[in-house]
């Protein structure tokens, strides 16, 4: 079959290959299908191994996540990510090296805010140089352009239909509108699944019971004390008449027994690539289906600045819960913030990737249950349901009288980026499908691959992010409003992720990869399901596929050797041997080899909700905690030093740095004969804060609290050292 190049910029794309002939039958050495991070990255390596691919993708846009809005990188350590997926975060440094590419700021300016306000600007001109944070179009230019070099043929809107298999080897797939795809070796890019299941390969869907691959992190969650509900709120829809029945976007039941599986999903959403520049915002528009009436008093409500279009549907009394959610904070004296329900990341130009916070906000929780067996029509309804659901959210903080007129103005502020996503008028054009459908493959990764309980060696790249699963329940526990699911653990270090998980079991499929959909538990899911990985395992795919296709060989029997040759030539990170940088991840130091007293995280004594995590730089001890931006006024840590000698001494409290964190953490020092002096310290920008210096006595009398009370964003834990003054 012959193809054609052309530009086709209605439907977005650069480059697509398309039919020039009425044959409906297309031959490949590897057919990809899903047009995702992962796809395309397999699409790239099949041709630098001089084999023909085709992509073959259900929507009309290619990219996923990666070019739908998440804009702000999850990897957790960037030494981890080598091969193609580093070339491709290379290129967007490339891309932002140029003066050109900064339309609406200047480069220092952006990252002096990802910095906090520090000045000056990442280099991004060097030969290892990356860039994490991007705008959704340039994303789209960079792999389009990759796509463009490898030359690879792109089937957009294909459904698939069925799979013809000959034993245990699929021979072709057929789409809905009768095309016909055959190929040696076949790769599910897809974020669902929909190959693998339709090829008859086992896969699992929800959580999985603890004791299924001795698990602690796994199933039904006893206590979940992030993303949470900081106030008990009434669940009811008459307060205190249970038999009045509950509100809308709660569920019932009882959530289930903690420890066991089920088949709940975590929560999607769509991440907003929204700004406040009035240059660049797209206005709002009366959906033709509303009331007049009912859009002249929302534009009023909003002082005529509404920040999305509203749902045709748009009913105020669905977010019942949220106004009772923001009443009882204002009564409580919390005094709410916008920050705490949601959380934008700052991309170059005023843009955003702005992402799930809190106890309510963009993570529609319970409403994807159907969505990953699902046939087409029934993900567009569950696709469009999340879409008017943060639209009605969005609007609801622009309007409602129940939210603080703090909230309800910076609400109003914000909008679409008008020269994103152009023809879904500035939506994000991918649903976040955190998980699906998960392989059962020849290998299944768990929760004992992150913590190095188990390890593997036929490594085909690293995860490295926490073991994050959003909430999967919002139920009714004691009479008040709980949400259930979410569990953010980090991983000892970054881990391999073995071959066997991209591959089924020889007796089901012995000629497929999957590299997104893989063999995984769904805790350990949560950490490898990160769109930089996608691309690791998608590049290591395409190597196994050659290789497999050269040797006349089913997919199990590649030989390793030969595979981690290649994948170590062309780059990929296949194990981890220490460090990290200040572009992601950290390096142990040992608090003992630091002048003077140092303690730990670790070695504070700490109440409330504390997480740790290794996702930014740290400066002392192995990571750092957080509190996750949520339950303020709950959590406080107390650093207590054995002071040897009595003295002058500097107290340095440790950070991990980043634009998210707190301006206004209190920390109190309290010395015995001195009045205690508490500093309002900005943990944004500075990786060491400088507390002051203190006359301290010998033994265990002072002491250093942290708290995270009407804090303005993320608080950190990460050590404080008591350094003598000569």
């Amino acid at each position: 079959m012959k193809f054609a190049w052309f530009h086709s910029f209605a439907c977005s794309l650069a480059f697509v290959a398309v039919s020039t002939a009425p044959a409906q039958v297309v031959e490949a050495d590897l057919c990809i299908f899903g047009g995702t991070s992962g796809g395309i990255a397999a699409a790239v390596q099949a041709a630098r191994m001089g084999k023909t691919a085709v992509i073959v993708n259900p929507t009309k846009y290619l990219g996923g996540l990666t070019t739908g809005g998440l804009g702000a990188t999850d990897i957790g350590n960037k030494a981890a990510i080598g091969g193609l997926s580093r070339d491709f975060y290379h290129r967007l440094a490339q891309h932002y090296a140029q003066d050109s590419s900064w339309t609406l700021e200047t480069a220092p300016d952006y990252f002096a805010k990802r910095r906090g306000g520090q000045a000056g600007a990442s280099s991004l001109s060097g030969a290892d140089a990356t860039m994490w944070t991007f705008e959704p179009r340039v994303a789209e230019k960079v792999y389009l352009q990759l796509l463009a070099e490898a030359k690879t043929p792109v089937f957009l809107e294909q459904r698939l239909q069925s799979v013809t298999k000959a034993g245990p080897r699929i021979t072709a797939t057929t789409m809905e509108n009768g095309r016909v795809f055959r190929a040696k070796m076949f790769v599910d890019a897809t974020y669902e699944g929909d190959l693998l299941a339709k090829a008859g390969c086992s896969f699992h869907v929800g959580r999985e019971a603890n004791s299924v691959y001795g698990e602690t992190l796994n199933g039904v969650r006893a206590q979940t004390p992030h993303h949470q509900f900081t106030v008990p709120v009434d669940p009811y829809v008459k307060p205190g008449d249970a038999a009045s029945g509950l509100l809308p976007f709660i569920q019932s039941g009882d959530g289930g027994k903690p420890g066991d599986g089920d088949k709940a999903t975590q929560a999607y959403n769509y991440r907003l690539c929204f700004t406040t520049d009035p240059k660049n915002r797209l206005p709002a528009r009366k959906p033709a289906a509303m009331p007049q009436a009912q859009w002249d008093a929302l534009l009023k409500a909003a002082n005529n600045s509404l920040p999305v279009t509203p749902p045709a549907n748009y009913d105020a009394k669905q977010f019942e819960l949220l106004g009772r959610y923001l009443e009882v904070l204002v009564a409580a004296n919390r005094n709410p913030k916008l920050a705490q329900f949601w959380n934008p990341i700052w991309m170059p130009n005023h843009k955003t990737d702005i992402n799930n916070n809190g106890g309510f906000s963009t993570d529609f929780i319970g409403r994807n249950y159907d969505y990953p067996n699902a046939d087409y029509t029934t993900r567009e309804r569950i696709a469009k349901e999340h879409e008017d659901y943060i639209r009605g959210f969005c609007t609801f903080l622009a309007t409602d009288p129940r939210v603080p007129e703090e909230m309800r103005r910076e609400m109003q502020s914000w909008g679409p980026s008008k020269d994103e996503f152009l023809d879904t008028d500035g939506w994000p054009r991918e649903m976040y499908v955190r998980e699906a459908r998960r392989l059962v493959g020849e290998y299944v990764m768990s929760e004992k691959n992150c913590r190095y309980q188990e390890t593997i060696t036929d490594s085909v790249g690293l995860g490295a992010y926490n073991m994050d699963s959003h909430n999967c329940q919002r139920i009714v526990k004691n009479g008040k409003v709980e949400n259930e699911g979410d569990v953010q653990v980090a991983p000892m270090k970054p881990y391999p992720v073995s071959y066997r998980a991209i591959i089924p079991k020889a007796a089901e499929c012995d000629n497929l990869f999957v590299p997104v959909c893989l063999s995984s538990s769904h805790i350990a899911y949560g950490s490898i399901r990160m769109e930089p990985v996608f691309m690791v395992l998608g590049q290591s795919a395409a190597t196994a596929a050659a290789i497999a296709i050269d040797d006349n060989v089913p997919v199990q029997k590649v030989n390793y050797e030969k595979l981690r040759a290649r994948l170590v030539a062309d780059k990929q990170v296949l194990d981890w041997t220490g460090g990290g940088s200040a572009s992601g991840g950290g390096k142990f130091v040992d608090p003992k080899s630091l002048p003077g007293i140092v303690l730990d995280d670790a070695d504070a004594k700490s109440t409330g909700h504390w997480t740790e995590s290794f996702s930014s730089v740290w400066r002392v001890g192995r990571g750092y905690q957080h509190d996750g931006n949520a339950g303020k006024g709950e959590s406080t840590a107390v650093f207590t030093p054995d002071i040897p000698t009595a003295g002058d001494y500097e107290i340095i409290l440790f950070n991990a740095p980043n634009p998210n964190r707190a301006s206004n953490v209190p920390v109190t020092v309290s010395v015995p004969g001195q009045p205690a002096k508490t500093l309002k310290v900005d943990q944004k920008s500075k990786g060491e804060i400088l507390l002051g210096k203190f006359k301290l006595p010998a033994g265990k009398a002072t002491t250093v609290t942290v708290s995270n009370k009407d804090t303005d964003g993320y608080v950190i834990l990460d050590g404080v050292q008591f350094k003598p003054v000569k």
